[in-house]
């Protein structure tokens, strides 16, 4: 990753990276990568999905295959019911995490890392 800093603020740049990497410990490919998020949830001034997204070769992936991509995870979901005092560990190697939108305030207690 590398960081350009900007008047308003800093942007991140990263690439290229593979979607597909190789879990050595459970022997199998995974998809490890925010290519969806980086395509339907980071548009602003600063980042214009269409560009955020490509091949090595700087082309755009085109948006049928994000929107493909975005399907299959949608159906693959398994929402997790949060009840008071439920603490939740992920191995982030074996599943594709992320959040629903919420109503403030969201309040994160700890982030536990290896």
């Amino acid at each position: 990753m590398k960081l350009e800093w900007l008047s308003n603020g800093v942007k991140t740049v990263m690439g290229p990276i593979p979607a597909i990497k190789y879990d050595k410990s459970r022997q199998r490919k995974i998809w490890f990568n925010s290519m969806v998020a980086a395509y339907t949830g980071w548009e602003d001034s600063r980042n214009d999905p269409v560009k955020a997204v490509t091949f090595g070769d700087g082309q755009p992936l085109p948006a049928d295959i994000i929107y493909d991509c975005l399907k299959i995870l949608e159906d693959e979901c398994v929402p997790i019911p949060w009840k008071k005092g439920d603490v939740m560990l992920i191995d982030n190697l074996a599943t594709l995490h992320s959040r629903r939108s919420f109503d403030p305030p969201r309040r994160v207690l700890a982030s536990l890392c290896k």
